[in-house]
């Protein structure tokens, strides 16, 4: 049976047909309120002696859980699990601690705890959290979504678990991943998460240390390749689409090319996007545009370099490409602009072998020639032929910006734009200090991981986290609000314009290039109800009138509140 979630007139929410009493109910972190159960819900769902005399408000909830997850002390897989183990006892109560913390949480429960979290995820293994989808579930995938209870669900985030991060395969430790990015919908958006569900698609494991452990807890197989691998994946998509025909499903962490092919292939048939082509793209050009705005540039005046040719290199390419043919760009100034640099050099198109999708980033072989790039060059060389002004690598590759890759740079560039995006922090490509330092402090710096400001020759140097966090919660929730049935690239484009707007002319001459991360809800609405009328614009959301867009976004937004619980 579902539970019917309502919003209020008032703003509160209620939750209709609760059927379980007792220590079953406490069981359900959905429906769990803890010591804030009242009197006479104690008296109606059976709890009377099963919970402590006294009722806490809010804040001293919070303020006890808060101080187990500080009593963990410096270990972040410990902090990381301690969250964990709150949300599977009291989800609104792991809100209301994120929340209030939110700062110093957020690193916990995603990047970059979260890398150390699905390496250990077999060892530290406590209970089970959304749904697993392995090879064995052929031809009974949608009687296997229906064991989920009590949800209706609106948000999927799946993964095959092939590129955790910048960690690889991680095999059924890649669960971590939907459980984070949903925890931050919540968080941000408001998407309250009766409404949503996580999966593995768990098609088995090539990490050989996985399939020698005796606890790892995964479909102990190769994995699943070919015509198998994409005929299981169609089923799941068919059924998902049959068992939640609303629901929007957010693609995370597929290798390359299963990522672009499964978007290509899937978008139309329901609405769905992948958070690592998509969202990083998104940022990374709201970061662009933020920066154009404090250098008083266009980015029409500007060389994109990306280093680094998997699903988020290309992705931010193509929306590049994208921003460049709306300001006006010819084909050819496009393609001399945004070029890519991977581990055989330059990006050509008469490279043998060239993938399907890096073709549109591909450079032309004459363009090659006339840069002097025909050849293989290692990156300092590629750097000095190209004189980039902005610098963006996602290779997974720490230290790949080295010091003299770096000082190449600054000596072509006054101020150039550094973004070392690859999670987590041992992947990062330079450090803020590093890359700040190597500039002799000119470089405007946006990271994957969180950092501290840099101090450099007596001032402080913003470093930006480049987090999707900013994009995906309100593309998300602009699509469901709408019910839109496709998320076009239109609506990526529209958030990342929104997310450079909202930062204030102080921050940008700070050397700030996004909003605080404690506006992230507001930012978050804001971005939501952009993308609806880019839906409503774009003729992928038809009914919705204009005018009620806003109350449609704002009908999902939950407060994080605990709601009525209303007895069946």
């Amino acid at each position: 049976m579902e539970y019917a979630l309502e919003r209020m007139p008032d703003g509160t929410w209620a939750l209709d047909g609760v059927w379980k009493r007792g220590s079953a109910l406490l069981q359900d972190s959905l429906l769990n309120k803890g010591t804030a159960f009242s009197a006479s819900e104690r008296n109606v769902f059976e709890l009377e002696g099963l919970l402590p005399n006294v009722v806490n408000p809010r804040h001293l909830q919070v303020r006890r859980a808060y101080e187990h997850i500080t009593a963990k002390g410096d270990n972040p897989l410990e902090k990381y699990i301690g969250m964990m183990s709150l949300l599977d006892r009291n989800e609104t109560l792991f809100y209301q601690v994120l929340l209030e913390h939110l700062v110093e949480l957020v690193p916990v429960v995603y990047t970059p705890t979260v890398g150390l979290a699905a390496v250990r995820f077999s060892h530290v293994f406590r209970r089970g959290r959304g749904l697993w989808i392995t090879p064995d579930h052929r031809g009974r995938i949608y009687d296997v979504l229906g064991h989920v209870r009590g949800r209706k669900v609106r948000l999927v985030v799946a993964t095959d678990n092939e590129r955790i991060l910048g960690l690889g395969d991680q095999g059924a430790g890649g669960m971590v991943i939907p459980i984070g990015k949903l925890a931050l919908y919540t968080l941000a958006a408001g998407i309250h998460p009766a409404f949503t569900l996580p999966i593995s698609l768990d098609v088995g494991t090539d990490n050989e240390e996985l399939l020698a452990d005796d606890l790892y807890v995964g479909w102990r197989h190769p994995r699943l390749r070919g015509e198998p691998y994409q005929s299981l994946v169609a089923e799941f998509v068919d059924a998902l689409r049959r068992r939640w025909p609303d629901a929007v499903l957010q693609w995370e962490d597929f290798k390359k090319g299963n990522a672009f092919r499964l978007l290509d292939k899937h978008r139309d048939s329901l609405p769905s996007f992948n958070d690592d082509i998509q969202g990083t793209a998104a940022v990374v050009v709201a970061g662009i545009a933020s920066y154009c705005r404090a250098t008083n540039t266009k980015f029409t005046d500007h060389r994109f370099m990306l280093v680094g040719a998997g699903a988020a290199g290309v992705g931010i390419g193509r929306l590049l490409r994208h921003k460049l043919a709306a300001a006006g760009s010819s084909a050819d100034d496009i393609h001399d602009s945004v070029v890519m640099f991977d581990t055989h050099g330059l990006v050509t198109d008469d490279r043998s072998h060239l993938e399907s999708y890096k073709r549109p980033a591909a450079s032309s072989s004459a363009q090659a020639k006339q840069w002097g790039l025909d050849q293989a060059t290692d990156l300092v060389g590629a750097v000095s032929a190209l004189r980039p002004t902005v610098l963006i690598g996602t290779t997974g590759q720490h230290g790949l910006f080295t010091d003299a890759v770096l000082r190449k740079l600054a000596h072509h560039a006054s101020r150039p734009l550094v973004m070392a995006l690859s999670n987590p922090t041992s992947k990062c490509e330079a450090t803020p200090r590093d890359i700040i330092a190597s500039t002799n402090g000119r470089a405007v710096v946006a990271i994957g991981s969180p950092f501290d400001p840099v101090t450099f020759q007596g001032r402080q140097v913003a470093v930006n986290q480049c987090n999707n966090v900013y994009i995906f919660p309100g593309v998300g929730l602009g699509a469901i609000a709408t019910g839109a049935r496709a998320v076009t690239d239109g609506m990526f484009a529209t958030a990342a314009a929104e997310l450079a707007a909202q930062v204030e002319p102080r921050l940008l001459s700070s050397g700030y290039l996004y909003p605080p991360l404690t506006d992230l809800r507001s930012t978050t609405r804001r971005i939501a109800v952009a993308v609806a009328q880019e839906a409503i614009t774009s003729g992928v959301a038809p009914g919705l009138e204009p005018e009620s867009m806003e109350a449609a976004v704002d009908e999902m937004i939950w407060d994080l509140e605990y709601p009525i619980l209303r007895a069946v």
